[in-house]
């Protein structure tokens, strides 16, 4: 559907309106969606003023309310948390990204980064428009198990490892739950532990004679990171769950 010959300025949402019969709110809708073009270019603001310009509604246009978007990035090390969250950029996204969920300009505002990483470790990391789930991770914080692999240097110290296992409750002013940890090789440790505090895993591994040189997230949850590359990104789809 085109309109060319229109010499008013008016709403975007408005002249969608008038083109496909629809509501107002029902043109809000397509707008947001990114189900409409300007001249060939995708614009999300209903508000837009526009005069002659050629609008084009898209196949298979759908008059839904944009939901937030959810993103799982493969954090580098090295990276504060706001300069990660903006890599969660349309450059970034992962090229084998399994859910054909359409990009919006609007994807890429107003984000925040729940269970974080410390700037020091990589892997995954959520980012999310939705403040629902971030209240839903943060309430259920010490129930979301991190499974973990950190490379260390030194020698563990006798019966270290039984010592990890038990998650070094000694360590934190407050009871820590018991953790989950066996070598992957000789140089890794795998970790599985729940109501992960920031540093936990470094005076963990300190308190057992051993350095963390690297420390890499590989899954939160039922969420596992799988073979994203490091600094891509992908959707997380509705069904999905933590």
């Amino acid at each position: 559907m085109n309109e060319t010959d229109d010499d008013t300025t008016v709403r975007l949402a408005r002249r969608v309106a008038e083109l496909t019969g629809c509501s107002r709110r029902e043109a809000a809708h397509y707008v947001e969606g990114g189900w409409v073009t300007v001249d060939g270019n995708v614009v999300e603001t209903p508000q837009t003023e526009i005069g002659d310009e050629v609008v084009v509604l898209l196949p298979g246009a759908k008059a839904e309310e944009p939901e937030p978007a959810t993103f799982l990035l493969h954090k580098p090390a090295g990276v504060a948390i706001a300069d990660a969250i903006a890599l969660v950029a349309p450059e970034n996204r992962a090229a084998d990204d399994p859910f054909r969920i359409r990009a919006l300009q609007r994807h890429f505002i107003r984000r925040s980064a729940p269970l974080p990483l410390s700037a020091n470790a990589s892997g995954l990391m959520v980012v999310t428009q939705d403040a629902k789930l971030v209240r839903r991770l943060n309430d259920d914080a010490e129930r979301i198990e991190h499974e973990l692999n950190v490379e260390v240097s030194g020698e563990i110290a006798m019966y270290g490892l039984a010592r990890l296992n038990h998650g070094l409750g000694d360590l934190s002013p407050r009871p820590l739950p018991t953790a989950k940890v066996s070598w992957q090789n000789e140089t890794t440790l795998r970790f599985a532990i729940k109501a992960l505090q920031p540093g936990q895993i470094e005076a963990m591994c300190a308190a057992v004679g051993l350095q963390a040189v690297a420390i890499r997230r590989i899954r939160l949850g039922r969420i596992s990171m799988a073979k994203l590359p490091v600094g891509q990104w992908r959707y997380m789809a509705r069904h999905e769950r933590f």
